[in-house]
């Protein structure tokens, strides 16, 4: 159940949004393989002097900066397929893949409450964190 910020520097459309939205949750479904319905993603739009840049992208109003944070313990490659996939999702909406930054932060299950209040290391979460 990664939790995800997405962060850009300029307005979308309503349908933009879902749709970068939904590439970056599709990206987690194939890299992490969590279920299609966990879904826990946010879209920032930010103004474009209050969110700064990479020097010398060709259009630094599409610059788009993700944060996934998720439990410990998906493997290298995994990780590598998250890259890949979010960006060539975004690139398919029209953002360039210079224009992508994407951090992982992760942390142990005992460090996430859920359900509830319980640990996460409590709870069947209903998929495998180890991919």
């Amino acid at each position: 159940m990664p939790s995800t910020v997405i962060e850009v520097r300029r307005r979308y459309r309503v349908d933009e949004e879902i749709a970068i939205i939904d590439a970056v949750h599709d990206a987690l479904v194939a890299a992490f393989e969590i279920p299609a319905a966990d879904k826990h993603v946010r879209l920032v739009s930010h103004e474009p002097h209050r969110f700064s840049h990479s020097p010398g992208l060709a259009q630094p109003e599409l610059y788009t900066f993700v944060a996934v944070d998720c439990f410990a313990g998906r493997s290298v490659e995994a990780k590598r397929n998250l890259y890949r996939e979010t960006v060539d999702r975004l690139g398919a909406l029209g953002i360039p893949a210079d224009h992508v930054t994407i951090v992982l932060r992760e942390s142990a299950v005992e460090n996430w409450g859920v359900r509830r209040g319980q640990a996460a290391c409590d709870v069947d979460l209903g998929f495998n964190v180890n991919v």
